[in-house]
């Protein structure tokens, strides 16, 4: 019910009373009290979660409007307000915390609201007539939060990774691939426990890197296809009351059509609505991606410390100064960034796993944290992995000189010799190398080991790093 005080703002009621409203606002009494009752963070919902419970909101609006469930000219009315706000419009108008009732009703509830009202304009009713249009009755018809909230992080998840992380991976990986080929042909010391290692090619580090993404993306393939099983259609508690028994079918079949993904319903609404193990199981996959995105963020920023005092093998491009004292410095910022962001996600995912346990019984009220979470954290990675691959990767230079001299001077060369002298007396020659500054191949003749032409075949920096074949001549070390 809606009354009118002045053309500034109009009257709502709600079960618990009467509430004055801004007449501009779209949303209603319960987004009002939820404005109120939580100013926790300032966070509001993120874009995507928005666009996923607008997409859920159509496509119910359209399978109600087919059964007759709802009438055809409001079903007709919400579609539009919803395409509208898809568009780009009236997107200023949700606005609960992040932090807030349990499970999401009150997040849910704006939707409802801002949809309702809108569709009360197209219609040429006024905002807050909710005899023509209810945000509950009407937008709402045969859905609950129960169901409606787990669909929607399922849909955010889906959209994030589609639109953000697997094209952001699909970058890194093409990236990681052509400064493989590009550095190919440069040997450089391998390093184990910070220590010399054998000699190996720089080109492979990238191209294991590269693996590494692929092998993520896949584990994240295969874990987000649990968010393709919606309960939506379990109504209250999963129990379908309140629907049509044609609209659980048909609504999955409905948003598969508008997110152009394969969805199905799930075979039992109240686990679906119970459970969040999907959700932990996608976090979890961007956890592990994020564990191994620090480990070549830390690889990268180590192989170009510097310039003068560290290893200097690669040079990342510089983006920005580095100091606000010391000129000339730049830092390894994109880098340092990506380290950052993944320790987020970390975070996020602790987050997620403590929330995922804490329901009772038939629900979940833990939601609104694990969406906001796991569709942030699928964003920030994409948006991380995106910029540094634009901004750092794709820019990478090798000093190959510095690579060649470090592997040439690595005492872990004397390894290849072991099946030529022994372990012990390997061990042996790289003691007394380090002791007198001699070289291995100078020791080995001196000790009469081995003789000048075994050991040109033996140190061969270019066979030890690799078999793949090379487009210039081996180097030999002295």
């Amino acid at each position: 019910m809606t009354e009118h005080t002045d053309n500034q703002f109009r009257i709502e009621r709600d079960s618990m009373g009467d509430r004055q409203i801004a007449s501009s606002v779209y949303y209603g009494i319960q987004t009002l009290r939820a404005i109120e009752n939580f100013p926790i963070s300032g966070i509001k919902p993120l874009p995507t979660y928005v666009d996923a419970g607008l997409i859920i909101k159509k496509a119910t609006a359209i399978v109600n409007g087919e059964l007759d469930c709802i009438p055809q000219d409001i079903s007709q009315a919400i579609v539009q307000a919803t395409d509208e706000i898809l568009a780009g419009k009236f997107r200023d108008q949700f606005v609960v915390d992040v932090y807030q009732a349990g499970a999401g009703t009150s997040h849910h509830m704006n939707i409802n609201e801002v949809l309702a009202n809108r569709a009360l304009e197209i219609l040429g009713e006024e905002k807050g007539n909710y005899k023509r249009v209810s945000p509950n009755d009407h937008v709402n018809y045969g859905q609950s939060t129960n169901d409606v909230i787990p669909t929607a992080i399922r849909i955010g998840g889906l959209l994030a990774l589609s639109k953000t992380l697997h094209p952001a991976i699909d970058g890194a990986i093409a990236s990681l691939e052509n400064k493989a080929v590009e550095f190919q042909d440069i040997v450089k010391s391998g390093r184990t426990h910070l220590q010399d290692a054998v000699p190996v090619r720089l080109g492979e580090n990238f191209r294991a890197w590269a693996h590494i993404l692929t092998e993520h993306q896949n584990r994240i393939y295969t874990a987000s296809g649990d968010l393709m099983v919606l309960g939506l259609g379990g109504s209250a508690a999963g129990t379908g009351l309140n629907t049509h028994p044609l609209y659980r079918a048909r609504v999955v079949e409905v948003l598969s059509e508008l997110i152009d993904t394969p969805l199905e319903p799930a075979p039992h609404l109240m686990a679906a609505m119970q459970s969040m193990a999907p959700f932990v199981n996608v976090s979890g996959a961007l956890r592990n991606l994020a564990q191994d995105l620090v480990k070549i963020s830390h690889d990268l920023r180590l192989m170009d410390s510097g310039p003068k005092t560290g290893l200097k093998e690669i040079q990342l491009p510089p983006v920005q100064p580095g100091s606000s004292i010391m000129p000339g410095k730049y830092n390894p910022v994109m880098a340092e960034m990506t380290s950052m962001v993944c320790f987020q996600v970390m975070g996020y995912d602790s987050a997620i796993a403590l929330a995922a346990q804490a329901g009772q019984l038939e629900l979940n009220v833990m939601m609104p944290l694990i969406a906001y979470n796991l569709i942030h954290s699928i964003e920030i990675l994409g948006n991380t992995i995106a910029v540094l691959t634009e901004r750092c990767i794709e820019g990478i230079t090798a000093n190959q000189e510095r690579c060649l001299a470090y592997a040439e001077g690595s005492l872990a060369l004397v390894t290849a010799l072991n099946t030529h002298i022994g372990y012990l007396n390997a061990a042996d020659v790289a003691k007394e190398s380090l002791e007198t500054g001699k070289s291995l191949r100078q020791i080995v003749l001196e000790r009469g080991l081995m003789n000048e032409a075994e050991l040109a075949t033996v140190l061969n920096l270019e066979q030890m790093s690799g078999i793949l074949p090379l487009s210039r001549e081996s180097k030999q070390i002295d």
